[in-house]
């Protein structure tokens, strides 16, 4: 590519305008160097504790933020530092300040300290927690560690253009996209190819046809690993050419660029972003020839893995240095004769160089002095209160010698100042005093504080929040309609459908057969394959899907079709969605509701119960277990007035059952974070939930006829569970507590009896040991017999019940073995 293309290609600009712009590139590309190479040594020092930067990538990033046009999404790798530089969205300070880890949202605005340093988002979220219009600003959707774990994601993000250019039901909501005009570009390090996520999220997007760019930065190394170790061919352009669109087909765009070319790389994202806006095609740029000049990350040195002919090749093939010498040697003679040069000596890029340097030093001090000073000052106020406390208790000499330690500490930290307070504490316990009484408000202030800066926005803490929206009873008809359970589904669907135009409803078997039991029978005829859509068989990407499209404004409803098949995207559930609204200190949401189908199904692989795995690995969601399709559909619409993910699993068993189908389809709404008490008792308290309830209460009329009054609880939400405290309201008429559940031992009934125990004061309550009845520890085995035996029957049940009244009462009900 000649420099006249490039020029050629930036027509409207005149040539001082072109160079201006060239120089600016490059500054911006020194002083992410400089952020670097600085932030490496402030690690190794000790004022950070990682570091993982972009070193080597600079110019291809420069290129990117090019094609980059407001409305665009980035969902990317943890070195892109420059890109974001370069879009206006990352100051050399806030580098800075993420590297401390600072808590402050305004001053650290990627995560307020939440996230290390490389992992970029920008805020989608006023401070009430509603919309930003994201046509108006650049996007960055937050990012996270896990290799390839930002695929997913990128194929919703992409998908959402595609959305809003063909659906005309969501064409209204201008503040998410512009006709459909917006890319999503992803980037990823060459060596995380080889993840599972990223040939399902290519393979994905490859079928769907959406405007996503992706970038494979290629260093040749994963960590210390070759490439000839990660990839066929070593090189993911080669073995995916047969993704390369043709005429008669679809497929891929794909460009093989070398990263140290700035000419180049410029027009090779001018085309790429082309194609993707206007075509809605995906396209791939695999960047060749980068280099990672202070290797992988803090923790180690790439000397100890690179030869001496590759460490030397990376000096002169720095893109930097490449972008250097082409800027100093650049030299076009116009028509009428005019020598036209970006510099006339390589002094005026010295003097640049010099100019960033101390650009990065300043903001580097700055951010240091705005972190630091807040402690300082503290260590002044705690050291003070210990001062006063010391002259007045009897271990003053002790006290005395914690705020000697709290003043001699170099770069204190909020963690040194409490250690002081609360072992000081320990020195008051047998005394009284005025200042004793200071020191404990003082530590329970700064914890409270601690609470808000590391523990907020695991959840939405908006008015929108899910939690927040009231009960409303379905209405029956006087005359009953009863109808199969599966029925209720299917026509609160389309009353949701119908209701909320931006519901987009996918998964495997969801669209042209209305899913595996009909719930959604005759709904994609009725609204046709963009709302109501069938997928491949990909759990990730499924959820993927859902992430990137509820980021971008839809309220996607993404189908799993059994329990035990979520295990193939707990992963993105765990680390991306669960987390999303947290790592971002609520700047950022995808309200994505997962529906899926568990509970009591025969067999290791469809058993669907695995929920203490579930419920402890996606923090950030609610998990929702209804017992029956009326409580399913409720929570569907409750879930649509709020703003939070959730799971939703309905009993697998129960879309054949009778059931009332309600008036007021789309309206009812079941309670998030409510139990219900289904039956009155006075002997014993059960709780429990999904298909295994209907087992509880078949066997409480048993009970009944030997004397035995049972309480059953239906838990209904496990994430949250009992908002109320109901439960241990029961154990005050009760004094009993049984869990039942069909996860293993230690699973969901672990985590139940913990909430009611130990949260709730259940135990102050019990006259008898807490019990549970769970599944046994194996996966279940096939058939009838395998469930009865693996599973708790309506005999477990009623032996371990009236075990428990045996101990409490042996004479009135003498042991049955």
């Amino acid at each position: 590519m000649s420099q006249k293309t490039l020029i050629q290609d930036k027509k409207e600009l005149s040539f001082k305008d072109f160079k201006a712009e060239v120089l600016s590139d490059y500054k911006i590309a020194k002083i992410s160097r400089e952020c670097s190479l600085l932030g490496r040594r402030e690690v190794l020092t000790g004022k950070a504790k990682f570091g993982i930067f972009g070193d080597g990538k600079e110019v291809p990033q420069l290129a990117l933020a090019k094609a980059f046009k407001k409305g665009d999404f980035r969902s990317g790798y943890y070195r892109d530092q420059t890109f974001m530089m370069a879009i206006g969205e990352l100051t050399a300070q806030q580098f800075f300040s993420g590297l401390y880890a600072h808590t402050n949202i305004e001053i650290e605005p990627m995560s307020a300290g939440r996230q290390m340093g490389g992992h970029f988002a920008t805020h989608s979220l006023h401070e009430d927690g509603s919309w930003k219009n994201l046509t108006e600003q650049y996007n960055s959707s937050a990012d996270i560690s896990p290799t390839a774990g930002q695929m997913p994601r990128l194929l919703g993000l992409a998908q959402a253009s595609k959305i809003y250019r063909n659906e005309k039901a969501v064409q209204h909501k201008t503040n998410f996209s512009n006709k459909g005009n917006e890319v999503a570009w992803g980037t990823i390090g060459n060596a995380s190819t080889s993840e599972g996520l990223f040939f399902e999220t290519i393979n994905a997007a490859g079928v769907l046809q959406v405007p996503m760019v992706m970038s494979v930065w290629d260093d040749e190394y994963g960590i210390s690993v070759h490439a000839k170790h990660q990839t066929t061919k070593e090189s993911i352009s080669e073995i995916l050419k047969g993704f390369q669109r043709e005429n008669d087909t679809n497929g891929y765009e794909i460009f093989v660029v070398n990263g140290w070319d700035y000419v180049q790389l410029v027009d090779v994202y001018n085309k790429a972003g082309k194609i993707a806006r206007e075509e809605h095609v995906p396209v791939l740029i695999h960047v060749n020839e980068l280099t990672q000049p202070q290797g992988h990350s803090t923790s180690g040195s790439h000397e100890r893995y690179k030869g001496k002919e590759r460490l030397q090749w990376e000096k002169e093939f720095d893109c930097i240095e490449k972008m250097r010498k082409w800027i100093i040697d650049f030299e076009l003679t116009t028509d009428a004769g005019e020598v036209l040069r970006f510099v006339d000596s390589e002094e005026e890029i010295i003097l640049l160089e010099k100019e960033a340097k101390k650009t990065v030093l300043t903001a580097k001090r700055n951010a240091w002095n705005a972190y630091s000073n807040e402690f300082i000052a503290e260590v002044q106020v705690a050291s003070k209160l210990l001062s006063r406390i010391a002259n007045k208790s009897k271990n003053g000499v002790f006290i005395t010698k914690y705020k000697t330690d709290l003043e001699k500490t170099v770069d204190p930290i909020a963690k040194d100042i409490l250690v002081a307070a609360r072992k000081t504490l320990r020195y008051l316990k047998e005394e009284e005093f005025p200042e004793k009484k200071e020191l404990q408000n003082y530590i329970k202030e700064i914890i409270k504080d601690a609470a808000s800066k590391y523990s907020s926005y695991l959840l939405s803490e908006s008015d929108f929040s899910a939690v927040k929206v009231l009960e409303k009873k379905p209405i029956y008809a006087p005359s009953k309609n009863v109808v199969d359970a599966r029925i209720v589904m299917r026509d609160n669907f389309d009353a949701l459908l119908k209701k909320h135009p931006e519901v987009i409803i996918f998964g495997e078997d969801a669209g042209f057969i209305g899913d595996v039991n009909q719930g959604l029978e005759g709904l994609q005829e009725k609204y046709g394959d963009i709302r109501v859509a069938d997928t491949g068989i990909r759990e990730a990407t499924i959820i993927g899907q859902g992430i990137g499209l509820a980021m971008r404004g839809l309220r996607p409803i993404a189908e799993i079709q059994y329990l035990d098949y979520l295990l193939y995207a707990l992963q993105i559930m765990s680390d991306d969605l669960a987390t999303l609204h947290y790592r971002s200190f609520g700047k950022q949401k995808a309200p994505l509701i997962i529906r899926t189908r568990g509970h009591r199904l025969e067999g290791i692989w469809h058993a669907g119960s695995p929920m203490g795995g579930i419920i402890n690995n996606i923090r950030g969601m609610h998990v929702l277990v209804p017992r029956n399709m009326n409580k399913a559909a409720g929570f569907y619409n409750t879930l649509l007035e709020g703003d939070e993910p959730a799971l939703v699993i309905e009993c697998l068993n129960g879309y054949r059952l009778k059931e009332e189908l309600p008036t007021n389809l789309g309206e009812f709404k079941t309670p998030i974070g409510l139990v219900e008490t289904v039956r009155e008792g006075t002997d014993i308290t059960i709780v429990s939930y999904g298909s295994t309830l209907r087992i509880v209460e078949e066997t409480a009329k048993e009970l009944q006829q030997i004397g035995i009054s049972i309480e059953i609880i239906d838990a209904q939400s496990l994430l949250p569970f009992d908002l109320n405290s109901d439960c241990v309201k029961s154990l005050l008429k009760t004094n009993k507590l049984l869990v039942i559940d069909e996860d293993v031992p230690g699973g969901a009934s672990a985590y139940i009896l913990q909430e009611i125990l130990e949260k709730q004061d259940g135990y102050k309550y019990l006259d008898s040991k807490p019990a549970t009845l769970t599944a046994k520890a194996h996966r279940p085995a096939y058939g009838t017999d395998g469930d009865y035996f693996s599973k708790p029957s309506a005999e477990d049940i009623f032996e371990k019940v009236y075990e428990i009244m045996h101990e409490s009462n042996p004479a009135l009900f003498k042991s049955l073995y």
